[in-house]
């Protein structure tokens, strides 16, 4: 089966002296590994397209048995032009991709989860400030989309106490945001260090009680870093 497909590139690892294996969200298919053949060769690398964050537009042939699939023509469907010029951006971007990587299975297709990063990732590209709405409404979305969406009102999860989301005002205001489909943006909310705390922790409780494996993602000990 020919697959033509948007995907957004989650990873990428070295394999031979040559090519790279890389793993991508594909919008039609979900999660799925890939082995670029000859990204490294210098009369015509492929190398760039496949840098973790890129949207990308690929053509291959789809095979049920394989652990790789083959890709046979890549394009950049997006460019990220102000991303790749700010570190910050790029902290964010990176935390949304790795978060991604970690909780979503090979093979699960979940197109709408796509659309939402997608959409993230042209907010993060485009918006000069207000980055920390757009990453916690990520991971709201993340919960709902993959079947864990936050019961404000619970106490606990999985015998596991839970921050007080709605400890402040300014929180609270965020997460009726995030329960409305909306990032919270341009709402003019003034969170002051306190109310980031709260939304911080809140989202990564709930994300850690769920996905034990992002425990060790560097990205997001460097985004805490940031948020709070």
């Amino acid at each position: 089966m020919i697959i033509n497909s948007d995907a957004i590139v989650l990873k990428r690892f070295p394999y031979g002296e040559s090519s790279i294996i890389c793993r991508c969200f594909v919008k039609d298919i979900g999660k799925t590994s890939f082995i670029v053949h000859g990204a490294h060769r210098k009369k015509f690398s492929k190398a760039a397209y496949f840098q973790p964050g890129n949207c990308i537009n690929i053509i291959f042939y789809y095979k049920d048995n394989r652990n790789l699939q083959t890709i046979s023509k890549t394009s950049f469907s997006k460019n990220w032009i102000h991303i790749q010029n700010d570190l910050k951006k790029i902290a964010y971007t990176m935390a949304v991709i790795e978060l991604t990587d970690k909780c979503i299975s090979e093979n699960d297709e979940h197109k709408d989860l796509f659309i939402i990063l997608l959409n993230v990732l042209e907010k993060i590209e485009n918006k000069p400030s207000e980055l920390n709405l757009i990453y916690w409404y990520y991971q709201y979305q993340l919960l709902e989309k993959l079947g864990f969406k936050p019961d404000f009102d619970q106490s606990e999860l999985d015998f596991i106490p839970l921050p007080n989301p709605y400890k402040s005002t300014n929180a609270k205001m965020v997460f009726g945001c995030f329960e409305n489909g909306e990032m919270g943006i341009n709402k003019n909310i003034s969170l002051l260090k306190n109310d980031r705390k709260i939304i911080s922790n809140y989202l990564n409780t709930c994300l850690g009680i769920h996905f034990s494996e992002l425990k060790n993602i560097k990205s997001l000990k460097v985004l805490n870093s940031l948020l709070n």
